[in-house]
């Protein structure tokens, strides 16, 4: 946040009088009291998270054991041994580097553009005021109440008619190529980015925008300079929330992708199974390993993650 945003956002904080509008917070903070609804509460949330433990936990243990002691005493048997050589294999047997790039080649630009143009929409949504605004905002969030199955045949002509460089599809079209991915994936994102943003931005006083107008400020620096700035916070709970459905796709990636080394590590590891047999331990194991860096993003950015879930549930 620049020099010139703090000095917005002083101005605004300050009122006519010259004294601070910010509130005043408690000094002393009495302790809660644990009622017993909220222990049932706390204890029902628990179980819960353990329910939904149980399918990973699961996984891993059948990932941890040979294919020829689960074939002889069944996936719900006391393991006699355990070992990583599943892990091992599904590395090895499906090239996960390359699926793990190009998901990364998918995720990042579909994130960044998903939230550069809500950001824009909701920006001019909130901060214009038309008559236009209200259908604007429904036409961007209507395409998110359509099941992805519904527009999958017109899209999937659309996508072979449309041209592309070869730098970008090898194809020559939109279909069978990552930037078509990653196109699809933002234009689905977009409306629920816009509809949490606009709902987010209504928060910020209209006071900043004032003093940067009188400042002689472009709209698209109150944009950039003062917006952007301000809503860190969303945009950061957004990109977690974002970056977790788009790597986590399967339904394009199967539909749009026929090359085998273009798709994505979601959509790649059907490649492990085979035409009769199955082995289900090493599937199991690989699909821990395509899972392991949405884990890694949770943990990291668990309290951006949890922020996202009540993003825009502010009235403004």
């Amino acid at each position: 946040m620049t020099g010139t945003t703090r000095q917005w956002i002083r101005r605004a904080e300050q009122s006519p009088d010259g004294h601070s509008n910010k509130p005043r917070t408690a000094s002393v903070r009495h302790k809660r009291k644990l009622r017993p609804w909220t222990l049932v509460a706390e204890v029902f949330m628990i179980c819960m998270a353990l329910l939904w433990l149980l399918p990973v936990l699961f996984a891993l243990y059948v990932g941890l054991r040979p294919i020829q002691e689960t074939n002889k005493y069944g996936y719900v048997s006391i393991a006699h041994s355990l070992s990583l050589n599943n892990f091992i294999e599904a590395w090895n047997q499906s090239d996960m580097l390359v699926y793990f790039k190009n998901s990364l080649l998918i995720t990042v630009p579909a994130v960044i553009i998903t939230l550069f143009f809500a950001s824009a929409v909701a920006f001019i949504i909130t901060r214009k005021s038309t008559k236009l605004n209200l259908a604007l905002l429904m036409v961007f969030t209507a395409g998110n109440l359509l099941p992805q199955q519904v527009i999958i045949t017109p899209l999937y002509r659309l996508y072979l008619m449309i041209p592309l460089p070869n730098f970008l599809s090898a194809s020559g079209t939109m279909y069978n190529s990552i930037f078509g991915l990653v196109v699809i994936n933002a234009a689905f994102q977009i409306g629920f980015c816009v509809f949490v943003l606009s709902n987010y931005m209504k928060t910020i006083p209209q006071e900043m925008y004032e003093a940067a107008i009188v400042d002689g400020t472009s709209l698209w620096s109150r944009y950039w300079r003062l917006t952007l700035p301000v809503i860190k916070p969303a945009l950061a709970a957004l990109a977690t929330l974002l970056t977790t459905w788009i790597y986590n796709d399967f339904f394009w990636a199967i539909t749009l992708i026929s090359t085998g080394k273009l798709r994505p590590i979601t959509s790649a590891l059907t490649d492990l199974q085979g035409e009769f047999v199955a082995n289900q331990n090493m599937i199991a194991a690989a699909a821990l390993l395509a899972a392991l860096p949405t884990l890694i993003i949770f943990i990291v950015l668990q309290k951006q993650f949890v922020a996202g879930l009540t993003l825009g549930s502010t009235k403004g």
